[in-house]
């Protein structure tokens, strides 16, 4: 396994009048005695006295590769090889992970997780745009957001490990096209402007210094395809190896925006849309983000409600995950319609709040008419992206050999009430895989194997981006798809079978 950087122990002879090589010369003779051509940082060149002296020339170089060849970065008395780590990073628009990872084993040795800072600007993206669109002070607040929170996520690991965030040598990272453009310092009012032609898409290796990150080498910043489909989905493509796989494959990320990608070796078709934010309950009235004291789980038995809470205390508003249970369970139950209405004759649970029907989950808690509505446009976007894909390809589930659902929401949602709701095509369910965050994990995969860089490139070459919004027939595949599960009942058969009582046994020759 070799990955964007190292760290080789060397014992060198003396200086000597017959030999009297410089310090710098002596190491980069030893480098390319193991094969490797490289450079001394004007960093390590500083270290090289002492450290080359006081350890009668037995000491550690580590090394980062900057793109074009490896860079020694930091010089360490005697033999520390042993004790080489970098950071995996995935910047997210709400939340910020950072993975302490052992680089000699290719291991997660610890993760931490901190809200984005910029949230202070904005809870949506958009608003943080135009808070300094134009304003340059603005958008230096923004970026140190950013830095702070990277670092702040940094330092918990430090106290977690007792591993110095100094010590590690390189770092990658994994967002979205805006969050790249603030994490650089730059104004990202073009990823969402016309001709959405963006600043920057391959920011490549920076160094940790000049980015203000704790690490004594490289930053690598995974590319983006387009304004839309930004890094985050490439390294996802990295983590779920879709591109190298015979069979095709759908990559499905699912947040405030849905990035949607199908292919395999030969070819990857990639879209993106809005999808809302009802998926972290950010439109539903009693909706929060799922910590502790959201409503995770819903079932609906014998006309009660049976929830399952975050930490196990007393329900105090509802998730991304609950949402989909609970439109699930209200339509099993006939609670209500196809269309999504309430059915108030099936409950006294449901009565008129403020002019509105809803439903009362917990005590004082309701989840209305106009979340559901919310929810069901949400809902239609993300089964739309799929629908269209598949028909600009002719590709039908039968073709489909997995189905990966990225992102938090992918990896707590109940794959039985997303298809229950529409929001999953109806397929069989270990053909559905929870990926988790594959941000996090290509950028984990991209720090430890060099051999993925160049895979990257591969990838983006093969991408075609579609404009779902281009497509004919858009906002009718959009209004056919509110319906709970759709419209066209009978492309889901198993919940139709639910709905009579049946137990669905599927024919599927996968």
């Amino acid at each position: 396994m070799e990955g964007i950087s190292k760290k080789i122990y060397m014992e060198l002879s003396e200086p000597t009048q017959e030999d009297s090589r410089s310090d710098q010369v002596r190491i980069l003779d030893e480098l390319k005695a193991w094969g490797i051509e490289g450079k001394i940082s004007y960093q390590a060149m500083r270290q090289l006295y002492p450290v080359c002296e006081h350890s009668g020339w037995k000491f550690t170089a580590s090394l980062a590769f900057n793109g074009n060849m490896w860079e020694v970065t930091a010089l360490e008395e005697g033999n520390t090889s042993d004790r080489h780590y970098g950071f995996a990073i995935d910047l997210g628009s709400t939340t910020v992970v950072v993975s302490l990872v052992d680089c000699n084993t290719g291991k997660c040795v610890e993760k931490a997780s901190t809200f984005n800072r910029q949230i202070t600007y904005g809870t949506d993206i958009l608003t943080r745009i135009f808070h300094c669109k134009d304003k340059p002070d603005q958008l230096e607040a923004v970026r140190q957001a950013t830095i702070d929170s990277i670092c702040h996520t940094m330092k918990i690991l430090e106290k977690k490990t007792g591993i110095p965030a100094a010590s590690c040598i390189q770092a990658v990272i994994a967002g979205n096209t805006t969050m790249i453009h603030f994490l650089l310092g730059m104004d990202p009012f073009c990823v969402f402007h016309t001709p959405y032609a963006v600043r920057a898409d391959r920011p490549g290796y920076i160094k940790g210094c000049e980015l203000s990150l704790p690490v004594n080498g490289y930053v690598y910043i995974f590319p983006a395809k387009s304004n839309y489909l930004g890094g985050d989905i490439i390294s996802g493509m990295v983590a779920t190896e879709i591109y190298k796989q015979d069979k095709i494959c759908v990559f499905f990320d699912i947040g405030t925006n849905g990035e949607l990608v199908m292919g395999n070796k030969e070819f990857l078709l990639c879209g993106a849309g809005a999808a809302g934010p009802a998926l972290e309950g950010g439109v539903v009235k009693t909706g929060m983000r799922a910590e502790d004291g959201a409503v995770e789980t819903v079932k609906l038995e014998q006309g009660e409600f049976k929830l399952g809470v975050i930490g196990g205390g007393a329900p105090k508003g509802i998730c991304g995950s609950g949402i989909v249970d609970m439109i699930a369970e209200l339509f099993l139950n006939g609670w209500i319609n196809i269309q999504g209405k309430f059915v108030p004759e099936k409950s006294p649970k449901i009565r008129k709040m403020e002019e509105e029907w809803a439903v009362e989950y917990a005590p004082d808690l309701y989840f209305y008419q106009e979340d559901i509505d919310e929810f069901l446009k949400t809902k239609s976007a993300a089964y739309t992206m799929v629908e269209i894909m598949m028909k600009e390809t002719g590709i039908t589930m039968e073709d489909i050999d997995k189905f990966y659902v990225a992102g938090a929401f992918g990896r707590h949602v109940s794959k039985e009430s997303a298809i229950t709701i529409g929001m999953y095509p109806d397929m069989e369910r270990d053909r559905i895989i929870n990926a988790g965050n594959t941000s996090l994990l290509g950028a984990e995969k991209a720090l430890t194997d060099k051999e993925v860089l160049d895979d990257i490139e591969g990838i983006l070459d093969h991408m075609t981006y579609i404009q779902f919004g281009a497509v004919d027939d858009f906002l009718q595949m959009m209004v056919a798809a509110r319906a709970i599960p759709h419209t066209h009942m009978e492309r889901f058969p198993s919940v139709m079978a639910k709905l009579k009582g049946e137990i669905y046994e599927s024919h599927s020759t996968h």
